[in-house]
This record gives structure tokens, C-alpha cells and sequence, in this order.
């Protein structure tokens, strides 16, 4: 078999990515992935979207997402369920009301409608919040959520329309080299011939970095996500709601919620089962915050990866010392939001084009270069 490009991984970044190359008249495009599409961290996300950050990168590539899921049914035929209800910041501190301000200000000088909000406004939104201790919200209308699972497809199978070959339950064994010079993919349905490689394998990726002497410092991390019962009158425009010191967060998920949280005891790891030791953290979080949700019967949950950077930032571009293996990786839970504009980016440096945004501060060398970009919006 042969490709122009062999793209590793297919969840959103992997499908967008290899459907913007194929729409920009790149052939011989293959996109491999070890499962299923969508079967990774991508099928575990809250699903939310939004550009609502404190780095001026991420603010434009959430912002640029935003315009491509809003046309993505007209663009791709799949309904992706795109719910525009905004993102709801609740903040009970004054450190943490200062910057959100100064995000904020950044955010509306790129075009973004977020803005500060009274913690009464904050609550006729999200009527399930309690607004003791609450100094202030920060809200943007347009960002929301959708479902990942009808985006990879909906990629995938415009991708696939356009000439792509999507090989699934096949793994990446090794990538060969000439010198510096990628000749080929190894895999379980054997040699791919192809002189570029685009890593978008998630939270595998350092392991494919590692093929080719390229460190991509990605290291997996377990989030849980919880299902309630039926909440009876719950809003239909629902922000997804967010409290930024605790990282409880919750939206609409059907007739109920959806509900998750970070936990700082969990360690770097590919296990994917789900546990109870977080929830006297989550009780106390609903609690504190939320305590109408305590009210609620779990009925499902699950489990997932995030990719995580020691920046808490992405990794997108090319290795400088072999031609050519790109990367895009290591989003630290806003992978899934980014995935659009993530293969837009790609495509451009692919071809030698200059990207709509700079991403050249995310590259994999900056850590070593010490030289990395925090990111303080990372729920």
C-alpha cells in the first residue's frame, strides 16, 4: 500500500484532519486507527465547545471551531447536535474574577462575545446553582456543546467521499526511516509506503513520537463523567456550567445531566475503569455549589483519557530533525473543541501554506527550549 500521508489515529483531530487534506486535493490520504473511530478519548469528552480561554492561540482556534460546527450539517450531512447554550464560569475568588477579566478583555478584542456576569445574573442561567460565596461568572453565549461521536463520523465519512481510506482495527507497529527521511508505516495489515506521518494518536502518541526519536511529552489521565436521572424542569438553554475552583461542572445531557470533575489524586495511566473514589469530592463540590444535584440518581457514567501536556497545553507541528513527521496532540481535554481548526492548521503546514493563527509557540520543542505556554482556563 502506498499514501502521500499516513495520518495516526481516528478521533476528531485524526478525521479532521485528513478530511482538510483531502478537500484541499491531497490523494492517497490513509488514516489508521488501532479501534474504532471515535472509540478513544474523543467518545469519552463532556462534548464541550467554546473559546472562552486565557491564551490568545486557544481562543482562536476554539473561535474558528465554532464557525466550522455551526455549518458542519450543511458541510458534511451529519447532525451533529450542536447545542449553542454558552459556557458558564463561576468564580468565588478574587484572584480568580481578575483574571478571568483580563481574559475576558483579550477575548472581546478577538471578536469573542464573553463578558462578566453578577452572580444573580450568573444563577437565572444555571437556576441549579447556589451563589453563596460567588464574587462573579464569566459567560459567552456562543460556545455550548455537541456529540463527538457525530463529528468523527461525520469527518470520516466526508473524508472517506473524497478519496481517503480509513483502515480501522489496525495498529502502527513502527515507522521506518531512510536517514531522516520517513519512508514508510509498519502495521498489522502490513507496510505502508509514504513519506509523511501525521500523529494524532492522543493519549498513544508519545509512544508513536518515540518511533521516530521524536519526544512528545503526552502522558494519559482518567476523567470520570456521571449521568443523572430525569431533571424535572430543567431548562431547555442550560450554559454548561462550570465552578473554576472545585471543577465541578455539569450540562443538559437529554432529560437529565451530564456531570464531571477533576480529580487531582488520580495518576498518569491507560486504565479506564470506573471508580467511586472520587465522589466525596464530587458530594462536596455539589454541596458547596450546586446542591440541587445532589438530589439526583446516577444512572450510567464512564470513563476516559485526557492527553496531558506538562503545560496543560496542545503540541501541534513539525519534528525539525525528520522529514516529515507532524504532530497534533496533547490537548489536555480541549482536543475535541479544537479538532476543526486543528485540521485546518495541519493541512496548512502539510502544504507549506502560512496557517490562520501562529501555533508555532506550541511546538514539542518548547518544553525542552523551556519555554512553555501555561494554560489557566484548563477545566
Amino acid at each position: 500500500m502506498q499514501a502521500s500521508v499516513v495520518v495516526i489515529g481516528g478521533g476528531v483531530i485524526g478525521t479532521s484532519i485528513a478530511f482538510h487534506l483531502a478537500a484541499a486535493g491531497v490523494r492517497d490520504v490513509v488514516l489508521v486507527e488501532r479501534g474504532e473511530l471515535a472509540s478513544g478519548s474523543t467518545s469519552k469528552a463532556a462534548g464541550g465547545v467554546r473559546a472562552q480561554f486565557s491564551d490568545e492561540l486557544n481562543v482562536l482556534l476554539g473561535a474558528r471551531s465554532l464557525q466550522s460546527f455551526d455549518r458542519f450539517e450543511q458541510d458534511t450531512g451529519y447532525d451533529i447536535g450542536l447545542h449553542r447554550v454558552g459556557y458558564l464560569f463561576l468564580l468565588s475568588t478574587p484572584e480568580d474574577v481578575a483574571s478571568f477579566e483580563a481574559s475576558v478583555r483579550m477575548q472581546n478584542a478577538l471578536g469573542v462575545r464573553s463578558r462578566m456576569l453578577t452572580p444573580k445574573e450568573a444563577r437565572k442561567l444555571s437556576p441549579l446553582i447556589s451563589t453563596d460565596g460567588l464574587l462573579a461568572a464569566a459567560y459567552s453565549p456562543d460556545d455550548g456543546h455537541c456529540t463527538p461521536e457525530a463529528v468523527v463520523h461525520g469527518y470520516a465519512a466526508a473524508a472517506r467521499a473524497l478519496g481517503v481510506r480509513v483502515l480501522r482495527r489496525t495498529e502502527v507497529t513502527g515507522v521506518e526511516r531512510h536517514g531522516d527521511t520517513v519512508t514508510a508505516v509498519a502495521t498489522t495489515l502490513g507496510p505502508i509506503a509514504t513519506s509523511t506521518v501525521v500523529c494524532a494518536a492522543g493519549p498513544w502518541s508519545r509512544a508513536v513520537g518515540a518511533m521516530v526519536g521524536v519526544d512528545l511529552p503526552v502522558q494519559p489521565l482518567r476523567r470520570q463523567i456521571a449521568v443523572t436521572e430525569a431533571v424535572r424542569g430543567l431548562p431547555p438553554n442550560l450554559p454548561m456550567t462550570i465552578d473554576f475552583s472545585s471543577s465541578l461542572y455539569f450540562h443538559g445531557e437529554g432529560p437529565g445531566l451530564l456531570v464531571g470533575m477533576s480529580d487531582p489524586d488520580e495518576r498518569p495511566g491507560f486504565g479506564t475503569d470506573t471508580h467511586d473514589r472520587w465522589i466525596p469530592r464530587l458530594t462536596a463540590a455539589m454541596q458547596r455549589r450546586a446542591p440541587a444535584l445532589l438530589d439526583l440518581r446516577r444512572t450510567g457514567g464512564w470513563a476516559g483519557l485526557y492527553e496531558v501536556t506538562p503545560d496543560h497545553n496542545a503540541l501541534i507541528g513539525e519534528a525539525p530533525a525528520v522529514s516529515r513527521f507532524l504532530y497534533a496532540t496533547g490537548f489536555s481535554g480541549h482536543g475535541f473543541l479544537q479538532g476543526p481548526a486543528v485540521g485546518e492548521v495541519v493541512r496548512d503546514l502539510y502544504l507549506g501554506r502560512v496557517p490562520f493563527v501562529d501555533v508555532s509557540p506550541l511546538n514539542a520543542g518548547r518544553f525542552a527550549a523551556d519555554a512553555p505556554r501555561p494554560e489557566a482556563n484548563r477545566v
